[in-house]
């Protein structure tokens, strides 16, 4: 029986999601979160997940940093991106940090359940709409070379530089990850080697480049 996971602070569109699953999957077991910190703790209890359906704008998310986040503690769970965001220059960036789809909060039932069969089969999907405005949107070589740098670290390494763009120090990242602060400072080592910069500030400033404005909150504003 598949295993979903429905991320969003939303609970009416949560309950649209939960719909739209039980009728593409029948069987499901179904599972939702309503902040990143909660998608994690969840995948690290939960490790039958097959799906992770993430809003990109949920609290403690700020765009693409989240994606990052479970690819990289969670490499063997597909994650499709839902977003009221449907540039495709934003797509395009989303399936570059390894989305395997992308949801604009505006599709329909039909969609849902499309995209819902083709990732747990394995494939990659855009909505129709999209599609061709999306292949056309290049990858941005810097863009790339950072999604293929994060990809490089072990979920350890992530959980340290996340924790360091939210400016936390070594003795509390030990404390936060039980460990050692020597273990902290040996991972800090690797990841400045495999990111390519000097310092923890430069650290942070590379998961920052993830972030993405809200297009909800700028129609609000």
């Amino acid at each position: 029986m598949p295993s979903l996971l429905i991320a969003d602070d939303h609970p009416l569109f949560r309950a649209a999601l939960r719909q739209a699953a039980r009728d593409a999957l029948g069987e499901v077991e179904l599972f939702e979160a309503g902040s990143l910190e909660t998608v994690l703790t969840t995948l690290d209890a939960q490790p039958q997940v097959d799906l992770v359906l993430l809003d990109l704008h949920m609290p403690g998310n700020h765009g693409l940093a989240g994606l990052a986040a479970v690819r990289a503690q969670h490499p063997g769970v597909a994650v499709i991106v839902v977003s009221a965001n449907d540039d495709p220059r934003v797509v395009r960036r989303a399936l570059d940090h390894g989305a395997a789809g992308y949801l604009p909060k505006s599709a329909g039932l039909d969609d849902l359940r499309d995209a819902i069969r083709s990732v747990l089969a394995c494939d990659t999907w855009l909505p129709p709409a999209l599609r061709a405005s999306v292949t056309r949107a290049q990858s941005s070589p810097n863009d790339a070379a950072l999604a293929a740098r994060l990809a490089s670290l072990s979920p350890q390494q992530f959980r340290v530089l996340a924790l360091v763009a939210e400016g936390l120090l070594n003795k509390q990242i030990a404390d936060r990850l039980d460990v050692q602060e020597r273990t902290v400072k040996a991972h800090l080592t690797a990841i400045f080697e495999r990111l390519g910069v000097r310092n923890r500030t430069q650290a942070g400033v590379v998961l920052r480049e993830l972030e993405l404005s809200d297009p909800a909150r700028q129609i609000e504003g």
